[in-house]
């Protein structure tokens, strides 16, 4: 399956529907669309790009994780649940919580000031992220977040973060150092595993 145009009249995109579609380069979602099934369109590698229109309102969890090639997610600015950054990574609207970051993101990200929780998985196998700057306002840093970031070297955790959930940063294999701050309360199991 290389390529799929979502119909009118369908409102609910399944869960698992796509996963693993490793040749699908083309997807379009049509704005009838409310809800995006979870691991919908998980390690569909070959999408480089997904457009979000307006009238989503529930994306479910892991609905765009592992696709090693997605370069952005752009969601429609009339959006009422949902919002992206110009690097293409989702948010919620208010950009409190960090969801996806696409695969492909490369070099440094600077997340922004309002996010106070990055979500499970919202950098897993951004093997091309190099740096990450967390802003003052984060709280929780989600499990397995930042798990398989091969090119992360350092890493510096604001104050205001109290948990560091499981596997948050396993498998970050270039990963040197990384400081911690006295307001961390809880760091999840295997939390920096494989951190050769």
């Amino acid at each position: 399956l290389t390529d799929i145009e979502i119909p009118d009249g369908v409102t609910h995109i399944s869960d698992s529907i796509f996963y693993g579609c490793s040749s699908l380069t083309g997807i379009g979602i049509s704005d009838g669309v409310t809800y995006i099934g979870n691991y919908a369109f998980y390690k569909c590698d070959g999408l480089t790009s997904i457009e979000i229109p307006a009238g989503v309102t529930c994306i479910g969890d892991y609905a765009f994780c592992s696709c090693s090639n997605l370069v952005s997610i752009h969601v429609d600015e009339n959006n009422p649940n949902y919002s992206s950054d110009d690097r293409g990574v989702l948010f919620d609207k208010a950009k409190t919580l960090l969801i996806q970051a696409p695969a492909a993101i490369t070099g440094p990200y600077t997340v922004p000031d309002s996010v106070t929780f990055i979500g499970d998985t919202a950098f897993t196998n951004c093997a091309d992220l190099t740096g990450i700057a967390f802003p003052g306002t984060l709280i929780t840093i989600g499990s397995c977040s930042f798990s398989n970031c091969s090119s992360l070297t350092d890493l510096e955790i604001p104050n205001d973060v109290t948990y560091i959930c499981d596997r948050a940063f396993s498998s970050c294999s270039s990963l040197t150092s990384i400081e911690i701050p006295d307001s961390v309360t809880s760091i999840g199991d295997m939390a920096f595993s494989h951190c050769t």
